[in-house]
């Protein structure tokens, strides 16, 4: 069951206030959800990027410093890598979040690159600051470079299944429809991405939401494809399709 706390909420986060540390204002819209585990705040920074605040702890999802000064965010207790490209393993931001304690999470190209790191394959579950984590494959159907080689290869990229208490969260990566997606189950917010030529269409979105029929969708990491065209392909399907900021 998931409870809806707040929603796009911009939040300010201020230096000694909200998170020690932050020595200047950052504005983010926000949404809260209630699970059985407790609060679980979504901070949404953009593109592919997000930050999960709960219980005291603070998780970082693939940050990227051209996206806000990440000198003045919360440290992380964890952080969650999906796969080894530039915007989503930026050593700039992680130098100044991750501290001698911070839980890194990542995939195996990522774990070469950095040289840290507890590497997740596809299929694979562990535990990060007392929650369930799960790594479901992100890859290519579709769209692929002037090589012919996809963009996101099978079996290297990760998309993680977050789960707190009784809500299942589902942050995709980059991927496409596939039908690894398309067989999950129980999931309460999925975050999936729209950006071409890297991954899905709104059609392509809109199938793969279909087939596994999360409670809530964000289209994430959408780049200049209009994620108003999702929200009229899945309207009166039962999925709420919610756009925030994350192009």
């Amino acid at each position: 069951m998931i409870k809806i706390l707040a929603v796009a909420a911009v939040s300010l986060f201020l230096g000694g206030v909200l998170f020690s540390g932050a020595a200047e204002a950052s504005a983010f819209e926000e949404d809260v959800f209630e699970t059985s585990a407790g609060e679980v705040k979504i901070t949404f920074i953009g593109h592919g990027t997000l930050m999960f605040t709960f219980g005291g702890r603070v998780l970082h999802v693939d940050p990227y410093s051209k996206l806000t000064d990440y000198s003045v965010l919360p440290k992380a207790n964890g952080v969650l890598i999906t796969h080894e490209h530039q915007d989503h393993l930026d050593k700039e931001a992680l130098k100044h979040i991750v501290t001698d304690t911070t839980d890194i999470v990542l995939n195996g190209n990522s774990a070469e690159i950095l040289g840290k790191g507890r590497v997740m394959k596809n299929g694979d579950s562990t535990e990060l600051l007392g929650i369930n984590v799960e790594a479901v494959p992100a890859y290519n159907i579709v769209h692929k470079r002037d090589n012919g080689q996809p963009f996101h290869p099978k079996h290297q990229h990760n998309g993680y299944i977050l789960t707190f208490g009784d809500t299942r969260i589902y942050v995709a990566g980059d991927t496409e429809n596939t039908p690894e997606m398309k067989a999950l189950e129980d999931i309460d917010v999925a975050f999936l991405p729209m950006n071409l030529p890297y991954t899905m269409t709104p059609e392509m979105v809109a199938d793969g939401a279909l087939g596994f029929r999360p409670k809530i969708l964000y289209p994430y990491h959408y780049g200049q494809t209009d994620p108003g065209k999702l929200v009229d392909l899945l309207k009166d399907t039962g999925i709420e399709v919610r756009v925030r900021k994350l192009s």
